[in-house]
């Protein structure tokens, strides 16, 4: 079972002005894994919270998937934020994203998250919109459980992770 986190980093969310959807589109992403949300939250885009709450996060969580804050207005703080706690940077994640993303929308360009791991907790960062949420997390659904066996120690053959994926 993977323990999993959700952050919705959004000013307009953490007052009540709007409803998260995107939130709901990780939960609805995370059916095809073993995963079980222990933790949701909405705050607002503040770099120094969304340390705090990753660092707290990371602390009880296999996974923290965040959803927000990741283009290029100024108040998207989430990848800087998120390259202030992580140990390692796992670009391959937020690579494919983009890549993948770019054959649904040029907008994909302008994304900026990244991915990486806190002990042994995994960070993705995902986009703020809901469709884009569902895209981007479908494009990686099937590798975070292999990587968060890994982060952990639990060194598996990657044939055989690649095999119990695709059933």
């Amino acid at each position: 079972m993977i323990k999993t986190a959700i952050l919705t980093i959004s000013d307009r969310g953490a007052r009540g002005e709007r409803e998260d959807k995107s939130g709901d589109a990780i939960k609805s992403g995370l059916k095809d894994i073993d995963a079980i949300v222990t933790t949701y939250d909405v705050i607002p885009d503040e770099r120094e919270l969304i340390v705090e709450k990753l660092r707290q996060l990371s602390m009880d969580c296999d996974l923290i998937l965040t959803t927000g804050g990741t283009g290029v207005s100024p108040r998207d703080v989430t990848p800087e934020a998120t390259k202030e706690v992580i140990e390692k940077e796992l670009p391959g994640f937020a690579e494919v994203m983009r890549m993948e993303s770019y054959k649904v929308t040029p907008f994909a360009i302008g994304s900026r998250a990244i991915a990486g791991i806190r002990d042994k907790t995994l960070i993705i960062n995902l986009p703020g919109s809901p469709k884009a949420v569902s895209e981007c997390l479908g494009f990686i659904i099937k590798v975070i459980p292999h990587t968060v066996k890994l982060i952990k120690g639990n060194v598996t053959d990657c044939a055989d992770d690649i095999k119990k994926s695709e059933k």
